[in-house]
């Protein structure tokens, strides 16, 4: 109820502007997801430092929500004008395939590549006979595969589907967000969730943190696994995550990730964009400071793996700072 409220009053706040006005005072909202996994610390981070930086005239203020999918969703219904989306579903969402075959939103622009979002499939020790993903294959137990309408949702079912892995046979699918899975499989409620982020991901090392390195697995993916999620949809790579990056890790873990971008929609001024994006490049320090995962930020890899065009202001500043673009990236 009270994210309905902000919301609320932040479009309140936004009606009396119009995108006419450039930079007159504008309040933007980024939607996120939940809390306990990566996307909402780092709109924060995001959010803190623009508005630090760019306030009065540009204020923006991250909110948590269900994940990619509520946020295109959001940005559709004007509810939201920035938003931190996974690539999968972004790239659905703007070619109209998937997800939303026959229903293409043409609005949707991008802004930056963020960090790439690890696949984390988080597994209690005693269910996890092989170590990988196919200790899912007909596990008979609750399994959390996100928070309905998420993009950790969507992106688990895609991956499950690519190795014939069944989430309505295999298992009883949960939905529920990262830190209440992680309470859950602590208290043995669950077999275990998927919880996809930028490592260290906050719910993964309470679940190591309680329940110990021999408690808990985080499935790793072989390079065949990797190849038939690559066959639905080539937007995983291979990822490594590096021992101790979780209480107790002693060893490094083969797992799979895609990208995540920051996204708008197409009729922000262009203005207000390019401050947007100046802004966080010439603050990257600052963010990097406030949430790890934007480490993997630079502004050389700015426009890599994006699969939606990129906003005007943007591709201006890119421009100027002598960053090339890719035909494709150039919208309308």
């Amino acid at each position: 109820m009270s994210r309905i409220y902000f919301v609320f009053v932040f479009l309140f706040c936004i009606s009396c502007g119009t995108p006419q006005e450039g930079l007159q005072t504008q309040s933007l909202i980024i939607a996120t997801a939940t809390p306990g996994g990566t996307y909402y610390p780092v709109g924060v981070a995001l959010s803190t430092t623009i508005t630090q930086k760019l306030q009065p005239k540009i204020v923006v203020a991250a909110i948590n929500s269900a994940g990619s999918a509520e946020n295109i969703q959001m940005l559709v219904n004007r509810e939201a004008h920035l938003a931190i989306l996974l690539g999968l579903y972004g790239a659905m969402a703007y070619r109209g395939e998937g997800t939303y075959q026959g229903q293409a939103v043409s609005e949707l622009r991008s802004i930056t590549l963020l960090w790439e979002n690890v696949e984390h499939f988080l597994l209690r020790a005693s269910d996890a006979k092989t170590g990988t993903v196919e200790d899912l294959r007909k596990l008979g137990r609750k399994y959390v595969i996100g928070k309905r309408g998420s993009g950790t949702e969507g992106a688990t079912r895609t991956i499950l589907a690519a190795l014939n892995i069944s989430p309505d046979e295999d298992f009883t699918s949960e939905y529920l967000g990262y830190s209440p899975s992680a309470q859950a499989m602590i208290d043995g409620r669950i077999a275990g969730a998927t919880l996809s982020a930028g490592p260290p991901v906050a719910a993964v090392t309470q679940a190591f943190a309680q329940l110990g390195a021999d408690g808990v697995s985080v499935l790793a993916f072989s390079d065949d696994h990797l190849a038939a999620v690559q066959n639905a949809f080539p937007m995983w790579t291979r990822y490594i995550i590096p021992a101790n990056t979780y209480p107790g890790q002693s060893e490094a873990i083969e797992t799979i990730a895609q990208p995540n971008f920051l996204a708008c929609r197409a009729d922000l001024p262009e203005d207000v964009v390019y401050e947007i994006t100046r802004t966080i490049y010439e603050n990257l320090s600052e963010i990097q400071n406030i949430h790890k995962a934007t480490l993997a930020m630079s502004l050389e890899k700015a426009t890599m793996g994006l699969a939606v065009p990129l906003h005007p202001g943007a591709a201006r500043y890119y421009s100027e700072k002598g960053i090339d673009i890719s035909s494709s990236l150039i919208g309308e």
